[in-house]
């Protein structure tokens, strides 16, 4: 996903999740929770963008419906949204105009240089608009909590209608994705505030890890204590190690005296369920040894054990044969069974126990963990394949209509997100065609100053909006709820000839009988989840479910379930939906729905753009190109996704101007454009513009400056360095035919205790970083060199302004690469005036050899001239 940053403070207000809750039972929860989404509450909160949004009309309720709207529709004001659309088109027009100019100009004396430059200014132009003019009806949808508990959840006797969910968690290495996030991850997941019976979480570990089902264990255990002190006093984030993380925890409940015996018994718990995940590593290696040196019939061979006394059918600790890191069996294993549809009250207070549970529903929703079956000669599709794996088991064990997946590092900070969801999916407008909603991506631990553009919110806040107003937003790859629906590639009903037949395509969806039958159920948002039980025969077909073959011959990762052989499966993914005519929401509430971690090291957070720009070009050069989309898709729609596809290609024009400069040391005059004041207005007039386009979607997206000048800043350092990677991966790629491989995102840390944001100053040297540093070097001896001309050839001459003026240019890309520059200094980018002093060093050095060895040079020349007006005279 291309550039980035956003908002600070928030769009949909009604969704502030400050429910006040009396501990009670679930139905007198719901009810003061309800008060917080009041008409009233939502008059107030309204009042925050009344400057900016203001409610519209959308859609057309069916005629035999008597359902209540779940969501509002907002836009921009007209005071705001037209003169924004005006500025666009003056630009268009100054674009326009430009090119004529330039080409009525033709620099003769370097025709070739002009030509290069022509072809760049008209890709600045082309991508300019294909990134503008999806962005010309951003729109916001504000979910109705209150209309969706009254239609669907009954107060007084607890019973809810909504539909069943399946949550996804997807992890691979409890080293590279530490398993403390994971573990928060679930316990969130667990807590958070929907009908325990009408949920379930599964978690997928890719690596086939003992430790993260033993980690399952320990989560389940310490839920039976963390998941109904959530319920009783409406906790906020429900993931224990950040809300214990909060300095201040404003209290949301009625029982301030027993929260605070409470919290303090359960911090105490939760400090030691964290040294019992961390000493899992110790406490499984120490079992293998102990069972190893009993059994002697192992001929060497050391298996990693259960608990149990079983052997681990995963990746071992010392890898052997079938049981190696890419090489193992699937496994399925129900931790928590699916719950009761009766609400199970706690035990009151005691000696034994000091919680008084009495009117809190104890029940925890379904947990499994899986690891699909890995053998070496299978592309076993990363992540992508890891979700259609879970997408096929789910089915036969809760086979929910609606799903939600996640990172391993991101947590549900927001209980009531999940309704927030289906507000979209259940609305009797449009909801039946919306495929997925989307939320935006929000972080914690990033520094405060937000060097590398972590938050994203330019592209979260400004251009997902954009989306919204057109047929949806892209898929991101978390936090996502889709409808079972589309991704067994099924059409949207508006486009779907006559009911839903799978059966005939069986060969499309592999072998398994009992999963074929399921679908049919699987897309009925009014079936409950029901348990299953575990018979052998269930058993063996879950095992053929996961097995690496099943997807042989079939249309799995292309027309079914996620989409593969992409680095950006994700974007992929939601194009095929909307190019089937399915549409898609983006919803941003308040508390953020979910969070999660980014990786602040410079090195890191550039492999993550390596791995999105990368995947983006292979997007544009595969079956997915927004060309091949069909009718289906609308037109700006197709724009939005051609812009998202060729948006690195860019950075062959950019990285070409922005070392251009070293021309300047070779030769006295060498110009892009003649007369040079005149071109050099135009660009004024056109940089100038594109930042007051910019000012307008600060305002309506609600972003601030700082998020505005980060993304510009990331912007110029990804398109020096990462983009220029990216098009060479794939220019490799359509050469050799290889496929491109980008290391996954490492979410471990350098940080200690001491230092919330160490990682930040580690330098992890890189080739990544070699054009970027290039640039900064170039720019940096233009700028010396600017300076050197001027003082040789005086301030009032013709060649030291036009020097003067290219050095404008030279400390603007400076500017941008600032945060890069800070970066790259390690620990001494603490100190910012340090690199002032290191910058302005390097231009006195190169401005002084300037001057030493171009002065004789110029008095010679001069003297040359004298000589020649004497023998003349």
């Amino acid at each position: 996903m291309a550039a980035a940053v956003a908002v600070t403070r928030r769009i949909n207000a009604s969704l502030h999740v400050e429910t006040t809750g009396n501990g009670a039972a679930d139905g007198e929860s719901r009810r003061d929770s309800a008060a917080a989404y009041s008409p009233a509450a939502k008059r107030i909160n309204d009042a925050k963008d009344s400057d900016v949004w203001v409610a519209v009309q959308e859609g057309d309720m069916p005629g035999d419906s008597t359902q209540a709207l779940l969501f509002r529709t907002m836009k921009i004001k007209g005071s705001i949204l037209h003169p924004y659309r005006f500025v666009i088109l003056l630009r268009l027009i100054a674009v326009i105009a430009f090119f004529i100019w330039r080409i009525r100009h033709r620099n003769h004396d370097g025709v070739w240089l002009w030509f290069m430059s022509m072809v760049g200014d008209v890709w600045f132009g082309f991508s300019w608009v294909l990134n503008q003019l999806p962005k010309l009806n951003p729109m916001k949808r504000v979910p109705d909590i209150t209309a969706i508990r009254d239609q669907y959840e009954c107060s007084t006797s607890g019973e809810s209608k909504l539909p069943g969910i399946d949550v996804f968690v997807t992890t691979v290495d409890p080293v590279d994705e530490p398993i403390l996030y994971t573990v928060n991850s679930i316990l969130s997941i667990l807590a958070t505030d929907y009908p325990v019976e009408k949920y379930a979480c599964y978690l997928s570990d890719d690596g086939g890890t003992l430790i993260h089902y033993e980690a399952m264990f320990e989560v389940a255990n310490f839920a039976k204590l963390w998941v109904p002190f959530c319920r009783k006093h409406c906790i906020e984030p429900r993931a224990p190690e950040n809300y214990f993380g909060v300095k201040k925890q404003p209290y949301m409940g009625s029982m301030q005296e027993e929260f605070m015996s409470d919290h303090r018994r359960v911090r105490r718990e939760y400090e030691e369920f964290k040294v019992r995940i961390d000493s899992l590593f110790n406490t499984i290696y120490q079992r293998s040894e102990a069972y190893n040196s009993k059994n002697t019939k192992q001929d060497g061979v050391k298996a990693t054990w259960m608990a149990d006394g079983t052997q681990w059918p995963g990746t071992w600790i010392e890898q052997a044969e079938n049981h190696r890191k890419g090489q193992h069996a699937g496994i399925v294993k129900v931790i928590l069974n699916h719950p009761s549809h009766k609400k199970q009250l706690g035990p009151p207070a005691s000696i034994d126990n000091p919680f008084d549970f009495s009117n809190v529903d104890m029940r925890l929703p379904m947990l499994v963990y899986l690891s699909r079956e890995k053998r070496p000669g299978y592309n076993h599709q990363k992540k992508a394949g890891a979700m259609d794996a879970m997408l096929r088991v789910s089915a036969l064990l809760s086979n929910a209509p609606f799903l939600i997946n996640f990172d391993c590092d991101h947590y549900i900070n927001n209980s009531q997100a999940f309704r927030a969801a289906m507000c979209f999916m259940l609305d009797p407008r449009d909801g039946q065609n919306t495929a997925f909603v989307q939320f935006p991506q929000r972080f914690d631990d990033v520094d405060p100053t937000d060097r590398y553009a972590n938050h994203n919110r330019v592209f979260f806040d400004g251009t997902m909006l954009s989306l919204n107003g057109l047929q949806g937003p892209s898929y991101l790859g978390t936090g996502t709820m889709f409808r079972r629906a589309a991704l067994y590639g099924m059409e949207p009903p508006r486009w779907r000839a006559d009911t839903i037949k799978v059966i005939s395509k069986a060969k499309e969806f592999g072998q398994s009988t009992l999963f074929i039958n399921s679908m049919i159920d699987g897309v009925n948002q009014e079936l409950s989840i029901t348990p299953i039980f575990l018979e052998e025969s269930v058993n063996n077909e879950l095992s053929t479910l996961m097995t690496c073959a099943y997807e042989d011959g079939t249309p799995w990762g292309r027309d079914v379930g996620w989409v593969y052989n992409i680095a950006t499966e994700d974007v992929v993914t939601g194009f095929r939906m909307h190019r089937q005519g399915w549409r898609s929401i983006y919803c941003s509430i308040e508390p953020a729905a979910f969070r999660g971690t980014a990786p602040i090291n410079l090195t890191e957070r550039l492999l993550q753009v390596l791995r999105w720009s990368g995947g983006s070009l292979e997007m544009f050069f595969s079956h997915s190109n927004a060309f091949l989309a069909g009718p289906r898709m609308q037109h700006l729609q197709r724009i939005a996704y051609l812009n998202m596809s060729t948006y690195p290609i860019v950075t062959i024009f950019i990285l070409a101007y922005n070392l251009f400069p070293v021309m300047w040391l070779i030769s006295e005059q060498f110009y892009i454009q003649r007369p040079f004041g005149p071109y050099i207005l135009y660009l004024v007039i056109i940089i100038a513009m594109i930042h007051v386009i910019g000012m307008f979607e600060v305002k309506w997206a609600g972003i601030t400056l700082l998020d505005w000048c980060r993304n510009e800043q990331f912007y110029m350092i990804g398109a020096t360095g990462v983009y220029p990677t990216a098009v060479f991966y794939m220019v490799l790629k359509l050469i050799t035919g290889k496929g491109i491989h980008f290391r996954l995102t490492s979410k471990q840390t350098e940080a200690c205790s001491n230092d919330n944001f160490a990682d930040l100053y580690v330098v992890r040297w890189v080739p990544l970083l070699i054009p970027t540093i290039a640039v900064l070097v170039v720019n940096v001896a233009a700028v010396g060199v600017a300076i050197g001309k001027a003082a040789t050839w005086g301030l009032f001459t013709e060649q030291a302004q036009h020097a003067m003026l290219g050095m404008v240019f030279n400390v603007w890309i400076l500017v941008l690469l600032y945060p890069f520059a800070l970066g790259i200094m390690g620990q001494w980018g603490k100190k910012p005036a340090i690199l002032f002093i290191l910058q302005l060093m390097s231009i006195c050095s190169v401005a002084i050899m300037y001057i030493t060895f171009r002065v004789p040079n110029t008095l010679q020349t001069g003297q040359k001239l004298q000589l020649l007006l004497v023998k003349r005279n």
